[in-house]
């Protein structure tokens, strides 16, 4: 009993440090993909300048892709929920279910990195007479508010998407 539980608080802990692992790789490359995206504007030097547009902005980013690498978190957590590790068959399928909670966090950060860079070179297109970049370099706060809420409103469809894929991958394994 005691062995299980000293087992099962070691999984917990190495399920932690995968999550904040990911975690902060996943903001880095939302942050890294922010540069790709805002061609001609140097983000950290406009944070400086007080820009709060380029501040909601990489907010968003940073908010989106968190929100999809919390619903992998959350499948790494729910591969040791209510599972007595009492014996090799069970450990097994505890790692299993691992392997599948760290498949999710791969694809949501996968798909949510694509996401963004999709969502924002398609509302630069579809916002006609508004040159997206120059505005929020421009501190154009109403243009960042409404990026932000298409990056978050795409993020929780993602979000929902990638739980979807989780249940398949645990499945098969």
């Amino acid at each position: 009993m005691l062995g299980s539980t000293l087992l099962g608080l070691f999984l917990a802990f190495v399920q932690l440090i995968i999550g904040l692992i990911l975690s902060i790789a996943t903001i880095y490359l939302g942050i890294s993909l922010l540069d790709v995206l805002t061609k001609g504007v140097d983000y950290w030097d406009e944070l400086k300048n007080g820009n709060v547009a380029i501040g909601i902005l990489v907010a968003a980013v940073v908010v989106s892709i968190s929100l999809v690498v919390q619903s992998g978190v959350a499948g790494l957590n729910e591969a040791l929920f209510g599972i007595e590790l009492t014996s090799p068959t069970v450990i097994i399928s505890a790692i299993n279910r691992n392997i599948a909670g760290i498949s999710q966090v791969l694809i949501g950060i996968i798909l949510a990195v694509v996401a963004i860079y999709l969502a924002i070179h398609i509302l630069d297109k579809v916002a006609v007479n508004i040159e997206l970049m120059e505005e929020l370099k421009g501190g154009n706060v109403a243009v960042a508010i409404v990026t932000a809420g298409v990056l978050i409103a795409i993020s929780f469809v993602i979000q929902a998407g990638v739980t979807g894929i989780y249940k398949m991958i645990a499945q098969v394994l």
